[in-house]
């Protein structure tokens, strides 16, 4: 970690300005976390909320579990740290993590209403294949 003599005020401010502004992350670690975001397996937080004119966000990604750690890959140097992102990566990231929220609800309430059984044994005749008659059990 970079040390700052406190008794230098002006390098002092400069540091503090450059994380008030955030970074990008580069496009692999961006799309990598934007598909931890529509999992819902991060946590985003403004810089400095007191701050209006400062609009970076704190970044936290967790590792994918379960399930879709099988299927989704991602480097172990975003996982488990906190990165300051610039306003426009953070907003986006924040929209990702909505749609993500929301598909799978949607999803979710799909599944709550399906009835899995009439939709299997109690066909219509019309959607009966030619040649199959429904069963009458």
């Amino acid at each position: 970690m970079k040390s700052i003599k406190v008794t230098d005020v002006g390098s002092l401010k400069n540091e503090l300005n450059k994380y008030k502004k955030g970074k990008k992350l580069d496009i692999r670690y961006f799309n990598q976390a934007a598909r931890l975001a529509w999992l819902g397996k991060i946590v985003m937080s403004p810089l400095d909320a007191e701050d209006e004119t400062c609009q970076s966000w704190l970044l936290f990604v967790q590792p994918p579990e379960g399930f879709a750690a099988h299927f989704v890959d991602v480097d172990e140097d975003l996982v488990s740290e906190i990165h300051v992102l610039d306003a426009e990566q953070g907003q986006y990231l924040a929209e990702i993590m909505r749609a993500g929220m929301s598909a799978r609800a949607q999803e979710l309430e799909a599944l709550n209403r399906r009835d899995f059984y009439f939709g299997k044994f109690f066909k219509d005749d019309a959607a009966a294949p030619a040649g199959e008659t429904p069963s009458s059990n």
